[in-house]
């Protein structure tokens, strides 16, 4: 006779217990991937690249004779590129003012000459920014013995931007393509469904200037920048001088609430302020690109830095949220709101700080569905605002890949992509770039996501600051993004200058700005190779002979460290003070946040 089996379920009893098994595991490893459950056997990425600094005191009487020597160093920078400018700079094709002049027209009748005036005027800033970063932040390994104080950094600044708030554009003609995008939308057509060339003519003045590939292409700006830039278009009609004077004026303001918002955050984070407004605000990139190229940028990060700070000055008030507080957090979201209507990555800001806000109210899933609620409802209620008040629509979301018509070097994925395809063309397989790019851009996409619902729950769980968090996340966004442009590390940069101290960020950020800023052509386009060595060689004989006649008066030579005194660590925070004092974004429970 056949056996039976004592059990007759247990064969499919075992099944199931493997699949409960393997989904626990599962479960495990998503909960460890993610760092809900907080055990890793990796430092954080806070205890990487945060650490807080301590008050110094203020620079001797001679490094303040050196700070004054720099300053003037930079400002001859920036004068000398505003007179290269007028022969190198991103000059209109039509109605350029200078075109014919016996005396200011004679740089563009030079052109290696005005190159070279401007390059050299760009090493000189990135030098002076570099020796200003010594009474900054001093020694990345142990910072400065003495620092210079809030004011006398920002003098330095605004000395190296007035020349350049007067200068020609430079280093892109993305201003032109703002000029027509503008002009479109004043003659009531719609600029998310026709490019310049279509909706103006090919021969118009305000498009003979657009970049030939993109005359053809819809805006890919939010209602809020395009309804400003009507409001531009209907004061200066097609008038090219007037209307670059008023969005370089639109870039001040944006750049006037970075400095506003960048050294308060850095206060919440334990960092110096000038050395967040070092790395952040006098960045030759933001300088070059910013200021000198009137990239809406500015005005997109100064409205979400200045959100961010709103929005966590009621979060981290010890009080209830109502009254004074609630309006505050309801006036950052709704700036950080209005800067995703000009470029929508700044709406990434907005998840960061739901998330401290939700810590604060328990940091469960019910507090993450009510902050997304309250943080969610003012976003779409300020973008539907904007959306219709401006009779530009929604079209704009539908627009917002335009610019991944540009393979960029700088986009990690891109770049795989095209090395990979030059590989093949090398070995005889033909070219398959568009094929791999198809592969590399979602994996990255992917990527970046992962990282940021990583740094979200990290906020959550107060592990991070919401400010590193979302420095961090922007540095992935764009690093992986399809397409990266110089000025696009600022998005990264500027929040991660207010709360990462260490070297591991510092000495990249420092090196890829300093590089980056000297290799673009001011120009926005590309000269003859022999014009670029020609300057170039001049460039590096004039710097080399600046610095040796200047090599007694400005701090060239990396002398020993000066010994710390008593008094220079007066300001210092007491041992015993409390996380969230000292910056580190850890908190004793009970306080809320983080």
């Amino acid at each position: 006779m056949p056996q039976i089996p004592e059990n007759p379920d247990s064969s499919r009893v075992q099944p199931i217990r493997a699949a409960r098994v393997a989904l626990q595991h599962s479960t495990a490893f998503g909960r460890r991937a993610l760092g809900i459950d907080g055990r890793s056997p990796r430092p954080s990425v806070a205890a990487v690249l945060h650490g807080d600094e301590v008050e110094t005191a203020g620079l001797n009487a001679q490094e303040t004779a050196q700070l004054r020597g720099i300053r003037r160093f930079g400002a001859t920078g920036a004068v000398l590129m505003a007179v290269g400018a007028l022969g190198a700079g991103a000059q209109p094709v039509l109605q350029n003012p200078v075109q014919g002049l016996r005396f200011i027209g004679l740089p563009a009748r030079i052109p290696s000459v005005a190159l070279t005036l401007t390059m050299t005027g760009t090493v000189m800033i990135v030098l002076a920014w570099l020796l200003l970063g010594r009474f900054a932040i001093g020694n990345l390994q142990s910072g400065p013995v003495r620092r210079l104080n809030r004011s006398q950094l920002d003098r330095t600044l605004l000395l190296w931007v007035i020349p350049l708030s007067v200068a020609p554009p430079m280093f892109s003609k993305d201003v032109y393509s703002y000029l027509a995008q503008s002009e479109i939308a004043s003659r009531g057509l719609d600029p998310y469904a026709i490019g310049p060339a279509g909706a103006l003519g090919v021969d118009y003045v305000l498009t003979r200037t657009v970049p030939t590939i993109w005359r053809d292409t819809p805006a890919p700006y939010g209602p809020l920048f395009l309804w400003m830039g009507r409001g531009i278009s209907a004061l200066t009609d097609d008038n090219i001088v007037a209307g670059i004077f008023l969005h370089r004026l639109l870039a001040l303001a944006g750049v006037a609430m970075i400095v506003w918002a960048l050294p308060r955050l850095a206060r919440r984070c334990g960092v110096a302020e000038v050395s967040a407004l070092w790395l952040g605000a006098a960045n030759p990139l933001l300088l070059f690109h910013l200021v000198a190229g009137i990239h809406n940028e500015a005005l997109m990060l100064g409205l979400m830095l200045a959100g961010i700070e709103l929005a966590l000055r009621s979060i981290e008030h010890a009080g209830p949220i109502r009254g004074r507080s609630l309006l505050l957090l309801l006036s950052g979201a709704a700036l950080i709101a209005l800067s995703s209507t000009i470029k929508i990555p700044s709406l990434l800001a907005l998840g960061f700080v739901g998330m401290a806000l939700a810590r604060r109210w328990g940091a469960n899933l019910r507090a993450v569905l009510t902050a997304a609620a309250l943080l969610g409802g003012v976003a779409l209620v300020v973008t539907l605002a904007i959306s219709t008040s401006s009779g530009l629509g929604i079209g704009w979301v539908h627009t917002l890949g335009t610019a991944n018509a540009v393979r960029s070097w700088m986009s990690i994925p891109t770049l795989l992509g095209l090395g990979t395809g030059l590989a093949g063309v090398l070995l005889g397989l033909g070219d398959h770039t568009t094929a791999v790019l198809s592969l590399t851009r979602p994996i990255a996409s992917v990527v970046a996501a992962f990282i940021t619902l990583r740094m979200l729950v990290a906020v959550l769980m107060g592990r991070i600051h919401p400010v590193g968090a979302l420095g961090v996340s922007l540095g992935a966004v764009v690093l992986l993004f399809p397409v990266v442009q110089p000025w696009y590390l600022l998005w990264a940069v500027l929040p991660l200058a207010a709360w990462a101290t260490a070297p591991a960020f510092r000495v990249p950020a420092i090196a890829f700005s300093s590089v980056v800023s000297v290799i673009l052509m001011p120009n926005g386009g590309e000269y003859q190779p022999f014009v670029i060595v020609q300057a170039a060689i001049a460039t590096v004989f004039t710097a080399g002979t600046l610095i040796v006649i200047t090599r007694n008066r400005l701090p060239w030579r990396v002398g020993p460290e000066p010994v710390r005194t008593v008094a220079d660590t007066l300001r210092q925070p007491a041992a015993g003070a409390d996380a969230e004092s000292r910056g580190t974004g850890r908190v004793t429970p009970g306080q809320g946040l983080r």
